[in-house]
């Protein structure tokens, strides 16, 4: 669609009946203020109380959104919007469009999502339960800051602004409420130019429940963040969980050890050692997300992870599971050899099982880098790839070599003089 207008302010509603005329009213006093060439969008997600027929009448355009969901409110919005940028905020008088100003100036300035943080501009009292503002909050958008290195310190603040460019570079997916996690996440995954301005956050003037529930919509905001960072979700657990169970498995292969008047024997050997099998699981587990959200789009490429599967082929993977798996068997063998010698009898628990947790613990990693490797091979294909010509010879050019240098045809038309 063609941008035709500046800005779009943007009120996804759901029976706001109570509270839409003011909003509206309030947004077009901003517009006529700061004498901008804008739109009042209000993207309708079912309301049954009348508040389109509200909306319209205080000067609004209504766009009707089948798709239920927060998230599915706000792209639908933005489709059917004509500003090169769009300011969204709620329907509930919980925020002020008078405070819109710092939001667009950051936008005009080249900022491609810019958040407003409550946090900073103030919070009504009763405006917001003390769970949500000292516990909830505060949890998620630390949780998204360490994730996924970014600076915004509200990540679920109603009232922001983005450009639609960024918008549609962002490739959103999420229809309900971790919507508000989403954009942030995938400006910062993407490098995006991300900022913040203090906004005030005032008590809304409904009189029924809000849409919000914490527990239901805390989650699905906290399994967002986990699904869209596989490193924190697998890599990283992975990784710890496989080098503390390898070394400790080490530790305990020499014998009995003691940690103060605690004695530690083949027991915490096998357990240690399916630590560091877990952990490996786990990591193949990030492995296989990673790629799979980098072919689907929805997780961004990375030069490291680029890197990494150039570098770590099929073929590579096969030698080095077979390498591993061949000296796990190769353990076992000797295991089986050392018993026959004594006639296949009673075993020395302590003397045997030791080598035995180990040469299975080789085997079972080798046979899983194996498989992993065949499904990494499977994620990484390419789908759809265009292929184009990088010359093109017309027919009349067929003699002439791709610098332009010509050469000279007989005169029965033919390259070599035959037919």
């Amino acid at each position: 669609m063609k941008r035709t207008l500046e800005v779009s302010i943007l009120m996804p509603c759901l029976n706001e009946a109570e509270t839409i005329g003011r909003c509206v009213d309030r947004a077009r006093e901003s517009i006529a203020r700061l004498d901008l060439r804008a739109e009042i969008l209000v993207a309708d997600n079912g309301s049954t109380d009348g508040s389109q027929r509200i909306a319209l009448a205080h000067g609004a355009k209504v766009v009707t959104v089948d798709e239920p969901g927060y998230g599915a409110a706000i792209r639908g919005g933005v489709a059917a919007s004509s500003g090169r940028y769009v300011i969204m905020g709620d329907a509930d008088e919980s925020y002020d469009f008078a405070e819109i100003p710092p939001i667009l100036e950051r936008l005009r300035v080249g900022d491609d999502l810019v958040m407003g943080n409550r946090f900073a501009g103030g919070i009504e009292k009763g405006a917001m339960p003390w769970s949500h503002r000292w516990i909830g909050n505060p949890v998620l958008s630390m949780t998204g800051r360490i994730f996924f290195s970014s600076r915004v310190r509200d990540f679920h603040c109603g009232l922001r602004g983005f450009s639609v460019d960024a918008f549609r570079r962002m490739r959103l997916n999420t229809t309900g409420m971790e919507f508000a996690s989403e954009i942030v996440v995938k400006a910062s995954l993407a490098s995006m130019k991300v900022s913040e301005v203090p906004i005030s956050l005032h008590k809304d003037g409904r009189s029924r429940p809000p849409h919000l529930r914490t527990w239901r919509d805390g989650w699905r905001h906290l399994r967002f963040l986990l699904l869209f960072c596989p490193r924190w979700l697998f890599v990283i657990p992975g990784l710890a969980l496989l080098l503390a169970g390898s070394v400790a498995t080490l530790w305990l292969l020499g014998g009995t050890r003691y940690i103060g008047s605690v004695g530690l024997d083949i027991h915490t050997m096998l357990v240690t050692s399916v630590f560091a099998l877990i952990g490996y699981e786990l990591m193949l587990f990030g492995a296989f997300i990673k790629v799979f959200g980098m072919r689907a789009g929805f997780l961004p490429s990375s030069r490291r992870t680029d890197s990494f599967f150039r570098v770590a082929t099929l073929e590579k993977g096969l030698l080095v599971g077979g390498v591993v798996t061949m000296t796990g068997l190769t353990l076992v063998f000797v295991a089986v050899v050392s018993w026959g010698r004594g006639g296949y009898g009673a075993l020395d628990t302590q003397a045997s099982m030791r080598p035995l947790i180990v040469a299975v613990l080789l085997i079972a990693g080798g046979v899983q880098t194996i498989f992993a490797s065949f499904v990494l091979s499977m994620l990484g294909i390419r789908d759809n790839v265009v292929v184009r010509p990088s010359v093109v010879l017309e027919p009349e050019l067929a003699t002439r070599d791709v610098t332009g240098v010509g050469h000279r045809q007989p005169a029965n038309g033919s390259a070599n003089g035959r037919r």
